[in-house]
């Protein structure tokens, strides 16, 4: 056998169902089969196309689509495709498009045949495969199906046996493990979960790096992993895979395992999931990305008439968002070359709380190593960070109108110099150092060195706990953002102009929320940034456990009602807003309006007692 055929037939060996053959059947295997190269955006196969071949993805991604562009599955390495029309119709009854250049291991319908019959097992596995794709495709297609992205995650999980070992097996046990219980991920537990190894990494971090095999699994483990309960939400589950990068999710109810959630157990349930969007955005070139903020917006539209609330449609853009400056990034740093200091590229106000909408804008910042010189170094920040902002404004982020981004200089700063501006703000805080720390404390890194992003953030909320004043002028500003509603709890609507016998629910309203959130926050010394979880945290030490209750229901009514009328304005093809007609409301949703307009009020008259500040 050559080093390549060798090469083939190791990886058969290593994925599904190959696996499984007799060493003499995999052994002539590799010879059998062609290999052929598809570039991205490659239509493989067309709908009620004939087709006779099982392709075999040596590396890449390949899209099974089915009609109406719907998404059913995404391919990647060591899957397959074309099996349907080999154990079924010979007529493709879906469309297979290349999304990344790949590799692709041919096997003719003879020799697909032949296997089958010489191994039942072989023929069970792809029958049982075609029955999942058309399964997935009738669900799609079905209006009346439940919404998979709203399942609990225990509904969805396989709870059969996961596979585990302990932290003093080796590298060989755990891969004899994962093949003996045909698993593509195996758990290192001793008195609780310690680390996941995958396929993945046995390929990479044994295979291509050359490891001894015999060395303990602790060394290609990936330790701590990020799990999940059983009650979390698919969608929950998802934004976390999404903004982790990765495919496996243990599934632990106290040290219990439950099972290992997989990307591919809810990728294939609908075409516009953020799995689906960040996969694609990821991949994507600066040309591809121009108007993926405005869909991604649409997205979420549908994802609210599937019943989602505005805060989960808030993250799913936020994610969305996330990815797309995290690729520009990616881009940039290919066009210009590496950075020559470490840095970190930081989201700040809406977007750092993960509570963006179809219409926000960027609010972005750099923080620098302190080996960062001006001289040397300034002009490759200022292309990377230009090149990354003007990308995010034709994704549909637009430019801050008030320059605030970090293609402005006065957004890039070292370490030091962030130390030194917070301090500015806290201790001398006047109008325009308000306005900044309102936004700035509102801090979460989006690419690059997260230590550097922690460091400003962590000493910004430990100084600013201690002042007094900075919480006297937060205060002053939060009770200034008075509620729409008059002493009668009649709603106070504009007069004039565009927006007449309107009221805005933002300034008054959510942004009032936003602004007594930052305020416990601070006072608290809590590092949390988005606003629910700031009141959630701040309950009995800045704010009353009952005030913090009441505070998260108002913000919680007034965003769903906000984003819902920001939905239906999009559907109408009109410029989103937060102006909305009290008259419009079924009398119940207006008295819960002047309720949550109520709460807010109360907790601002609470504010301005405790904090007599009233002027800045």
């Amino acid at each position: 056998m050559t080093v390549e055929l060798d090469e083939v037939r190791s990886f058969l060996a290593e994925h599904e169902p190959f696996a499984h053959l007799p060493d003499a059947t995999l052994d002539a295997l590799p010879a059998k089969l062609k290999m052929t190269y598809v570039r991205r955006g490659e239509e493989l196969l067309r709908m009620g196309e004939v087709n006779d071949t099982l392709y075999i993805i040596r590396s890449g991604a390949v899209d099974v689509v089915a009609e109406g562009d719907m998404l059913i599955d995404r391919r990647e390495t060591g899957r397959n495709f074309g099996y349907s029309t080999l154990v079924g119709e010979p007529e493709s009854s879906y469309r297979m498009v290349a999304v990344e250049d790949s590799l692709l291991l041919c096997m003719p319908r003879a020799v697909f045949t032949e296997l089958v019959a010489e191994n039942p097992d072989i023929a069970r596995f792809f029958s049982t495969q075609s029955q999942r794709v058309r399964s997935a495709a009738k669900e799609l297609s079905d209006d009346t199906s439940a919404d998979a992205l709203r399942t609990r995650v225990e509904e969805l999980v396989d709870k059969r046996h996961v596979a585990q070992l302990g932290p003093e097996a080796t590298i060989r046990e755990a891969a004899q493990k994962m093949t003996e219980d045909r698993s593509t991920v195996l758990l290192i537990v001793d008195a609780g979960l310690k680390g996941i190894v995958t396929d993945t990494d046995m390929r990479k971090r044994v295979v291509a790096a050359g490891t001894d095999t015999s060395a303990p699994v602790t060394d290609i483990m990936t330790p701590e992993p990020r799990t999940i309960a059983p009650d979390m939400l698919a969608f929950e589950a998802m934004l976390a895979m999404s903004e982790l990068g990765i495919h496996h999710l243990p599934v632990m109810e106290g040290e219990r395992v439950v099972g290992v959630l997989n990307s591919s157990d809810i990728l294939a349930q609908l075409q516009s999931d953020p799995i689906y969007l960040t996969a694609d955005l990821a991949h994507s070139s600066a040309e591809e990305l121009e108007g993926a903020y405005r869909r991604a917006a649409e997205v979420a539209v549908r994802f609210l008439d599937r019943g989602a609330s505005a805060s989960e449609a808030a993250k799913l853009l936020s994610s969305v968002a996330d990815t797309i400056a995290a690729r520009l990034f990616v881009l940039a740093e290919e066009k210009y070359g590496p950075a020559p200091v470490p840095y970190a590229f930081v989201a700040v106000g809406s977007q750092a709380r993960r509570e963006m909408g179809p219409a926000s804008d960027q609010d972005n910042a750099l923080v620098l190593a302190d080996s960062f010189d001006p001289a040397q170094h300034d002009e490759y920040f200022a292309q990377i960070t230009e090149f990354v902002c003007q990308g995010l404004h034709r994704a549909g982020q637009v430019l801050c109108p008030g320059d605030m981004m970090a293609s402005n200089p006065e957004w890039r700063m070292t370490v030091s110099q962030w130390h030194s501006t917070f301090h500015n703000w806290i201790t001398a805080p006047e109008a325009e150092a308000l306005l900044n720390a309102q936004i700035f404390f509102d801090f979460r890194l989006i690419y690059g060195e997260q230590s550097l992003a922690d460091v400003v953030h962590e000493q910004a909320v430990m100084h600013a706990k201690g002042s007094r004043r900075l919480h006297a002028h937060l205060a002053a500003l939060a009770a200034r953002r008075e509620p729409p509603i008059g002493f009668f709890r009649g709603f106070v609507v504009e007069r004039s102009g565009d927006y007449a016998d309107t009221l805005d629910i933002k300034k008054g309203g959510t942004a009032a929320v936003v602004q007594m959130a930052r305020l416990y926050a601070i006072s608290a010394g809590v590092p949390e940034v988005d606003t629910r979880s700031r009141i959630q945290a701040s309950a009995g030490k800045s704010i009353s456990i009952k005030g913090a209750e009441d505070l998260l229901d108002a913000f919680d009514y007034l965003q769903n009602i906000a984003v819902r009328q920001q939905a239906q304005q999009m559907r109408r093809g009109e410029e989103p807003n937060y102006h909305i007609d009290p008259k419009a409301l079924p009398s119940m949703e207006r008295d819960s309006l002047r309720d949550a307009f109520g709460v807010i009020k109360g907790l601002q008259s609470a504010l301005a007692s405790k904090y007599p500040v009233r002027t800045i």
